[in-house]
């Protein structure tokens, strides 16, 4: 009788790196292997990776990771994938290769897409259908730039040779068979229901590829891949790639993925994650809705068989993106887990306010246009007084997110969000997750494991293969680590957030 699996492997494909978690069945980490991922810049407001690099580092952690596990993974039941959202991948099914690099989420190239889409008078429609902006944010016009710029991609496409997909549907199409030609024939071009309504494509209500969208865009629906439940057996590793074959067990953009790991499963439940950007997604259950304060409405992630789930959701294009910034291109630092001590240094930002607008603002603003700012520098600012301006924009950013949430929730008759779950790798860092409780007035609560986009890819995957009886036992493992109440008068929090809101609106007018 064969051993019943112990553990889930995880498959992180993020914006600035690729790894591997092998979580146990009590969601605590085994073995993580990582690789960091370079971005290109070829031109100003242009992001682009490598999807040939991001499916080899992603295959080599996948190995590294099992290879450390115990008895070589043998006790490993699954695999989960967990992606970075709307990065867009457009290759040959015949031959594999990548027909350009790989567009990531943050790339604004398309904003005179948007902006003629818009003039067409469709935004009101594209909102109506997919709970989404028209924004170069979203994959759905990345891939008409692709067709447009692409001598005879559109007419291949139609013929079927050609096949779209966000980083999930490249990684599972590679794992399945088509990393080589002798197996290619059998490899699986499918997404899942949250990776689809991040495309502009989707029909959030109808849940199907929206065909009065896919005309407007001159997309040819061949192109796009099958949708599933985000646990769903969607493929088994093709042979070789791994010391076993292992079923697919999930798929889940990035931030459904963690709002998963963090237990929020009920509406009211929110979560904030850190990373590159910062996203905050609010559990709203069966009801898809609409925001009037600059959120999105998006599906979140659901079980075979479980009627659609959706999310409020609040972007930030540039979250610990700012503290790379600060290392690599202003190199104030030599590691990025150096800002905490050096924006400790001062006791507050001396008037400075940073307004990292990199790539455009997103939510609440949606200014694809702004440029970055930095205001109140005197002749005494240092350094150290950037830094700490630089860590409080990620917090000002997110709060302006959460606030805009509180409007359209108490307008829809809801109760505003009574705490914030948080993860992602800025969470960890004390001095900002203090000052966000401090603005939000409410506490903020950092889990055990701070990992949980791997691990609500591992958890979804879990359930899909049996591992899990169902929701209530993954609930049960999540756990605290630290709560941080707010310390800050609530008259000292709005004067502060009335400082951020002026910065912007100076970065707007600019």
């Amino acid at each position: 009788m064969p051993t019943p699996p112990s553990s889930i492997l995880a498959l992180d494909q993020g914006t600035s790196s690729s790894r591997a978690i092998v979580f146990s069945a009590v969601g605590r980490i085994e073995t993580l292997a990582q690789r960091e991922l370079p971005q290109s810049y070829p031109h100003p407001g242009w992001v682009e990776h490598d999807p040939r690099r991001i499916w080899a580092d992603q295959i080599a952690t996948a190995r590294a990771a099992l290879a450390k596990a115990s008895a070589g993974g043998d006790g490993v039941g699954a695999v989960g994938i967990a992606n970075q959202r709307e990065t867009t991948v457009l290759w040959d099914r015949a031959t594999g290769e990548p027909l350009h690099p790989a567009i990531v989420w943050q790339d604004r190239r398309t904003a005179d897409i948007c902006a003629a889409l818009r003039a067409q008078g469709l935004e009101a429609e594209v909102r109506a259908r997919t709970g989404l902006l028209l924004d170069p944010y979203f994959s759905g016009t990345k891939l008409k730039w692709l067709l447009d710029q692409l001598p005879g991609s559109r007419q291949r496409a139609a013929r079927g040779e050609l096949a779209f997909g966000t980083v999930d549907s490249w990684l599972l199409w590679m794992l399945s068979g088509g990393a080589d030609a002798s197996t290619r024939a059998q490899a699986v071009h499918a997404t899942d229901v949250g990776n689809a309504s991040r495309t502009l494509l989707w029909n959030i209500h109808s849940q199907a590829w929206d065909e009065t969208l896919l005309r407007a865009l001159d997309i040819p629906p061949a192109l796009l891949p099958r949708v599933h439940a985000s646990s769903h057996v969607y493929a088994h590793t093709a042979p070789g790639l791994l010391p076993r074959i292992l079923p697919i067990g999930a798929l889940a953009g990035d931030q459904q993925a963690a709002m998963f790991g963090q237990a929020c499963f009920r509406p009211g439940l929110a979560k904030n994650t850190y990373g590159t950007g910062c996203f905050l997604l609010l559990h709203t259950g069966g009801a898809a809705q609409a925001s009037h304060s600059g959120l999105l409405t998006t599906a979140a992630a659901r079980l075979d068989g479980q009627a659609p789930q959706y999310a409020l959701e609040g972007s930030v294009f540039v979250g610990g993106a700012v503290v790379q910034w600060l290392r690599d291109g202003l190199h104030a630092i030599a590691a990025s887990g150096e800002v905490e001590g050096l924006a400790q240094s001062v006791p507050d930002a001396g008037g400075v306010v940073f307004v990292p607008a990199f790539t455009g603002l997103g939510a609440p603003y949606w200014r694809a246009d702004a440029t970055g700012t930095i205001t109140g520098l005197t002749r005494g600012s240092t350094m150290a007084h950037v830094a700490r301006a630089a860590l409080e924009s990620i917090a000002f950013q997110s709060a302006a997110l959460l606030q805009a949430m509180n409007r359209d929730v108490q307008a829809a008759g809801g109760q505003p969000v009574a705490e914030l779950r948080v993860d992602g790798g800025a969470s960890a860092n004390d001095l900002l997750m203090q000052f966000q409780a401090d603005l939000l007035g409410i506490p903020v609560v950092r889990p055990q494991v701070l990992e949980t986009t791997a691990l609500g890819a591992a958890y979804l995957a879990g359930l899909s293969c049996g591992m899990y009886a169902g929701l209530d036992a993954v609930e049960s493992l999540w756990a605290a680590q630290r709560r941080f109440e707010p310390a800050l008068a609530p008259a000292q929090a709005q004067a502060r957030m009335q400082e951020w809101e002026h910065a912007v609106r100076k970065t707007l007018a600019a």
